[in-house]
């Protein structure tokens, strides 16, 4: 939610210095208003994408809400005419964002589909498993795998450090040391 809300305020500020841009052609004063509100929308675009959102889905819906917007408070604003073309256009900048939005949710679901038993369900990687004797990929580590594909690296980083320390025989070398011990007795 939060990823959405900062992608909508660079939108806004994206619009607003566009919006200024024009206006500071009568009112120089504005220009300042251009630059705060680039540095702003890039800072939370910036954001955006380390939140984890696809850059061609963020960048995309970024595009083309900011031309729509801008070219409806342009019309408002500035008297710039609307026709039927101008208007085809931004009908066809919505609709191939909804298609490029539509084919991420696809790569995602064909993405999860594919990483098989070992991927947790959407509502997240859920507890740590219980080791498992036998296994050449320790439950920790395939944990760790299915949680990466649910948060930003930020969030993975995390994980690790918490693995790392808080459970027991938390580095490879101690889990390697116990797998030894166990396999002797």
């Amino acid at each position: 939610m939060t990823t959405w809300l900062l992608l909508a305020a660079a939108i806004l500020a994206e619009v607003t210095a566009t919006l200024s841009l024009r206006g500071a052609l009568d009112l120089p004063a504005l220009y300042v208003v251009v630059v705060v509100g680039y540095v702003l929308t890039f800072a939370l675009l910036a954001q955006v994408l380390r939140r984890g959102m696809g850059l061609g889905v963020a960048y995309g819906l970024w595009g083309a809400i900011g031309v729509v917007l801008t070219a409806g408070a342009s019309a408002v604003l500035f008297g710039e005419s609307l026709g039927a073309l101008k208007i085809s256009g931004i009908l066809l900048i919505a609709a191939g964002v909804a298609v490029v939005e539509l084919g991420s949710q696809r790569a995602r679901r064909a993405e999860a589909a594919d990483a098989g038993a070992g991927e947790r369900p959407h509502g997240g990687p859920g507890p740590v498993p219980v080791a498992a004797a036998d296994t050449a990929e320790t439950p920790a580590e395939e944990w760790l795998a299915g949680a990466t594909s649910y948060g930003s690296r930020g969030e993975v980083e995390l994980l690790r450090e918490l693995e790392v320390h808080a459970i027991p025989g938390g580095s490879e070398d101690e889990r390697e040391d116990e797998r030894e011990r166990a396999e002797a007795r």
